[in-house]
């Protein structure tokens, strides 16, 4: 079951009117060229409000709300929910039937066609439910002696962490964490912070392309280079990256890469992809067993008994979605949002933001703090005073509120923000 592409721009050209919208397909395709992006570079496109202000209407959101941890689960267009409701509608009718012998293979599709979008061989990637998913897949997977050194920055994500404390808990590896600076405008520095920390224990690393604390990136590419050298495995968590950084998997030359799909591809929620080279499957273990002669098949990594498959058809529409906005303009207006906030609000002495605003050196996620405001009472203020939701930051080295719009959000948002935000650094916060 595919949407064709007018059937994918006119859900876009009017989410809001629902099914009267789709009945009316002589307006809904008349406006097509007004969907159309504007001509211009990406950075003159993501000034262009008109432009996302259409963009915005493909959500289906409560707007009494204003939601600024998208990094943390976006919501869909309305259009990937609903294709989401149709499959799972379909399904029910006769679930054994409709899963196994229709559904499933037209998985397939979906399959080729994330592929193109990651710029990956389809025989290379697995869906999985989340980022966390794919990444212990590789983190249990791969083995590891008693004794065995696995690096990784302290900044990356907790559950991550977790996963391979559980390793040095059952089995006896070693686990070493770096620091590394914060905000970072140099790239080189983080390369020569991990390769300072390699030794000749190390057997496998763990680094984020995206650091979800602040919305660095780091500089992949160079670092899986570093441990290719050496014959040390490099496991690249692509949470915050994937559909956000313009990126594809072959500007990272990397062999293991997981990501969650409702983040920033905007697909439903409980959906990811696990990149693991073709080379490699074979040597990597699956979380749960898959079948005799699968030993060497990407799907083994997708054995994990019955579930839904309704989200990962609804994919699709969340990936034409994708390439209508581009990649590069995406990036751009994301970007576009932080620096807008981060200019105002950073013109205050006591505002302090933990994000590099180099082009290239973070995306569009950002973390700030107020000197004298505790986070976590501020982050709580934001939501009770003006129903705004911000995520709570706090690590060894620095603290502050985690702030990630998208591209539905509006400038109007952005004021209401930074005023709440400026009123705190003027009256501090109410008693």
């Amino acid at each position: 079951m595919t949407t064709t592409r007018r059937e994918v721009l006119g859900a876009l050209a009017f989410p809001a009117l629902g099914p009267l919208a789709r009945l009316d397909a002589r307006r809904g395709l008349s406006l097509l060229d007004e969907f159309e992006a504007p001509s211009g570079s990406p950075q003159q496109v993501a000034r262009d409000e008109d432009f996302w202000n259409a963009i915005a209407t493909a959500f289906a959101i409560d707007r009494s709300r204003i939601n600024f941890n998208n990094g943390g689960c976006s919501p869909s267009p309305a259009f990937v929910l609903d294709a989401q409701r149709r499959h799972l509608e379909e399904a029910n009718h006769a679930p054994a039937y409709v899963m196994w012998r229709r559904q499933q293979k037209r998985k397939e599709a979906v399959r080729q066609a994330l592929a193109r979008v990651a710029g990956c061989d389809a025989e290379e990637l697995a869906f999985v439910r989340n980022a966390s998913e794919g990444l212990q897949t590789c983190q249990f997977g791969i083995d590891l002696e008693p004794g065995d050194e696995v690096l990784s920055t302290d900044q990356d994500y907790p559950r991550m962490r977790n996963t391979f404390a559980q390793r040095v808990a059952r089995e006896g590896i070693v686990y070493r964490q770096f620091k590394i600076p914060v905000p970072c405008d140099d790239p080189q520095q983080i390369v020569r912070a991990y390769e300072a920390n390699l030794s000749e224990r190390t057997r496998l690393i763990l680094v984020s392309h995206v650091i979800n604390l602040t919305g660095a990136i780091l500089p992949v590419r160079n670092i899986v280079a570093l441990g290719r050298a050496r014959g040390i495995p490099v496991i690249v968590d692509g949470a915050h990256s994937f559909a956000n950084v313009d990126f594809t998997l072959r500007d990272l030359d990397c062999d293991y890469f997981a990501t969650s799909l409702h983040k920033w591809l905007f697909a439903p929620i409980g959906t990811g992809m696990l990149h693991v080279r073709k080379d490699k499957i074979g040597d990597l273990w699956p979380l749960m067993a898959g079948n005799p002669g699968q030993e060497h098949d990407i799907r083994k990594f997708e054995e994990i008994g019955t579930h839904p498959i309704a989200q990962m058809l609804a994919v699709g529409e969340a990936l034409a979605f994708h390439e209508r906005l581009g990649g590069s303009r995406k990036f751009a207006r994301l970007v576009r949002l932080r620096d807008l906030w981060i200019d105002r609000l950073g013109a205050h002495d006591r505002v302090h933001v933990h994000t590099s605003t180099v082009p290239g050196q973070a995306c569009g996620i950002a973390t700030v703090s107020i000197d004298g405001v505790e986070t976590g009472a501020l982050a709580a203020h934001l939501e009770r005073a003006h129903q705004i939701l911000v995520t709570t930051i706090k690590h060894e080295d620095f603290e502050g509120i985690r702030v990630s719009p998208s591209v539905y959000t509006t400038l109007g948002e952005l004021d209401r923000f930074c005023e709440a935000m400026e009123a705190v650094v003027r009256d501090g916060l109410p008693s």
